[in-house]
């Protein structure tokens, strides 16, 4: 089980790493690992500021995100060639031994003889010569037990959570829970969705420019992209050139928000003028999208209970060019008077499990427990009563989740609807189908979309 981040930025880890392609994943993988910090956010920051080759940052960010996603399965196997539990393996060792199985056993162009040597030099590199031997003598037999045939997965017939479980990188309790709901069928496809490649999704900044023109210019620096089918603000890109070169290129033309989060500000219905809260703003994707909506004409406060992320929120604005967002540090849970009636509209888009999006977040199927799930519905539903006390008569509230979860969704808002009857769903428009819905849950595994759910309330 890994370690989980409690809101805090991850301290920089000082270490002997080489600046390696694998030294690189290494030490990156001890800040995940080890150290809490999320994937995407580590890696960044290392290779913003290495000298690593093209080619080496590539085989760097496929050994981080390739080892995280894979962490059980490589567990289950290196618990067969290790004679002693692996959490008492030294850390730093540990981790070496995981990232080089992950190219045993899934990277086909590199050569055993290859991992296994510069497995041991990396070692020799963070330990001592007794640690290199044992790292050779674990992968040596590792390849051997393969070779063998006895590292083979439970039967189907016989534990089919757990052969799914470690064929597709998954938590045993979490494939069980899903088998429930979603069948056999239905859970597998889930699996698999959440192993592929994510796209990068960019949100047009409609202040300064049009998705025709952004497209046009992504074409020209070579991108290959197309319009969003989900947005009418968003572009998904199927490759793209440097993204840190397009940054610099066009630093206030877009924000990378994946297509299914892109859905929540339109349902706002915020208009230019209007006063809005966010209470659970951070970074600031929603946020500025409902800046772009009002036409950068109106109030947004933007709050989050950490004030680390409120920089985030800021820096977001001003690189958009957006002027009318205040961060403001703030807890949801508790009611301030000040703000009674106070606004036009009001979003609670609620801190959640984040069931939906773990193809984007490789670490988060791992931090996880069973007994988490019960934490989140009480604590949504807390925000969610003291939100309704800010929107003023004939205003409009929007809940939201990047979850697939329906004890924090469907299940949550009828709990608030049975405690608040003056309270009611309104229908919208679905953005593909064109149908009428009261509420919007997204199923990776039928619309092959990250997962999330939407509904809009107001007073009856």
């Amino acid at each position: 089980m890994l370690k989980k981040q409690a809101g805090k930025k991850p301290q920089e880890r000082k270490t002997n790493y080489p600046d390696t392609a694998r030294g690189a994943a290494a030490l990156v993988l001890r800040m995940v690992l080890d150290d809490g910090a999320y994937t995407n956010i580590a890696l960044n920051q290392y290779l913003r500021g290495s000298r690593l080759s093209d080619l080496d940052r590539r085989l760097a960010t496929e050994l981080v995100y390739g080892t995280v996603k894979a962490l059980g399965t490589l567990d289950w196997y290196l618990a067969q060639c290790v004679t002693r539990p692996l959490d008492k393996v030294a850390p730093e060792i540990l981790c070496i031994l995981r990232m080089s199985a992950y190219q045993l056993l899934y990277m086909e162009r590199i050569p055993a003889s290859a991992a296994c040597n510069e497995a041991v030099k990396l070692t020799r590199s963070v330990s001592h010569e007794g640690s290199a031997k044992f790292v050779n003598g674990v992968l040596r037999g590792l390849l051997r037990k393969q070779a063998a045939g006895e590292l083979s997965f439970p039967e189907e017939a016989e534990d089919d959570a757990g052969y799914l479980s470690l064929k597709y990188y998954h938590p045993r309790w979490l494939v069980k829970r899903w088998l429930g709901p979603w069948g056999r069928e239905g859970t597998e496809r889930l699996l698999a969705f959440d192993n592929s490649a994510a796209p990068v999704c960019l949100r047009v900044n409609t202040l300064v420019t049009t998705r025709e023109q952004l497209l046009q210019a992504l074409a020209e620096a070579g991108a290959q992209v197309r319009p969003s089918e989900w947005s009418a603000d968003g572009i998904v890109c199927e490759k793209l050139p440097s993204l840190h070169a397009l940054m610099a290129a066009l630093p206030k033309h877009f924000y990378i928000q994946d297509e299914s989060s892109m859905l929540v500000a339109p349902l706002l219905a915020a208009a230019p003028g209007m006063r809005v809260l966010d209470l659970c703003s951070a970074p600031g994707g929603k946020t500025t999208h409902i800046a772009q909506l009002m036409q950068n004409k109106g109030e947004i406060i933007a709050c989050d209970v950490h004030e680390h992320k409120l920089e985030l929120i800021a820096e977001n604005a001003k690189r958009l060019d957006i002027t009318c967002i205040e961060p403001l540090l703030n807890d949801a849970t508790v009611e301030r008077s000040e703000w009674l009636g106070a606004f036009d509209r009001v979003l609670v888009d609620a801190p959640c499990s984040g069931m939906g999006v773990l193809r984007r977040r490789a670490e988060a199927r791992w931090r996880k427990q069973r007994k988490d799930l019960k934490l989140f519905p009480p604590l949504q539903l807390a925000i969610l009563e003291q939100a309704a006390k800010y929107v003023k008569d004939g205003g409009r509230m929007v809940y939201s989740t990047c979850t697939i979860e329906q004890s924090e969704n469907h299940y949550l808002v009828e709990e608030f609807l049975a405690n608040h009857p003056e309270w009611q769903r309104v229908p919208f428009v679905h953005t593909r189908t064109g149908e009428e819905v009261t509420e919007l849950q997204l199923l990776p595994q039928v619309d092959e979309i990250d997962g999330f759910y939407i509904c809009v309330l107001e007073r009856k």
